[in-house]
């Protein structure tokens, strides 16, 4: 019998961290508390967890403090992050997507709320775990091995940004919508904001640009009032 998924919950209110452990618990997952971003740490370290739970507003360094380190880190940059906080402006949505988190979720939520985004971000952690690689032009992708590849230089990205990556690769010069995106890659868009896609296409921008430069903002276009699609001449081009 596989291992239950460990879950680690980041969250200073005593009363909420065992509510969500308790549920987590009953639903068949082990779930590891920390109150602070030392605690956190520390269990991050000693070992990794299949998704973090992380509350924003923590004793210490922040939530989003810990996600920007924990996507820099080679070791963590899969683990699937939730950001859990009362703040409900987009402006904060934004800013946690933009620090790292696969979703955001807002206090006060529901069990069921909760336990649905748990399982879609497990869902989500390695849908193209096997499979043939893809090369579009100068781009390469391997999911058996999860490398990325512009014309041999290698390129780092979230477990987000690959998913998405990876669908548009399979359609190059094919427009996507939001929406198409949400269900394509994200599978479970009734709880995720189409906003969301537009700061995962910014990071994997990011992403191609940090690794080729400025050749890489070229290679997602974007098609304004209707989506984004691969942009295959860019990529074929003897300029990238």
């Amino acid at each position: 019998m596989s291992a239950a998924p460990r879950i680690l919950i980041v969250e200073d209110e005593a009363a909420i961290a065992e509510l969500m452990a308790v549920n987590l618990r009953h639903a068949g997952y082990e779930s590891v508390l920390a109150a602070d971003s030392r605690a956190a740490q520390r269990e991050v370290d000693e070992r990794l967890p299949d998704a973090i739970l992380l509350d924003w507003m923590l004793p210490g360094e922040s939530g989003l403090t810990l996600a920007r380190r924990w996507r820099a880190h080679p070791r963590t940059r899969q683990v699937p992050i939730l950001m859990l906080t009362a703040r409900a402006d987009e402006a904060d949505r934004v800013a946690g997507l933009d620090a790292g988190a696969d979703d955001y979720i807002v206090k006060p939520f529901s069990t069921k709320e909760l336990l649905a985004r748990v399982r879609a971000v497990l869902r989500r952690r390695s849908p193209h775990a096997a499979g043939e690689a893809v090369t579009v032009g100068v781009l390469t992708l391997d999911p058996a091995v999860h490398r990325v590849s512009w014309r041999g230089v290698p390129v780092k990205l979230g477990p987000t940004e690959f998913r998405l990556l990876h669908h548009l690769l399979h359609a190059p010069e094919r427009v996507h919508s939001r929406a198409q995106l949400l269900d394509k890659v994200w599978g479970d868009h009734v709880f995720i904001e189409e906003r969301t896609v537009d700061v995962h296409v910014k990071r994997l921008r990011e992403n191609l640009c940090a690794a080729v430069g400025a050749a890489g903002a070229e290679a997602i276009e974007t098609v304004r009032g209707v989506g984004y699609r691969l942009n295959a001449q860019a990529l074929a081009s003897p300029s990238t």
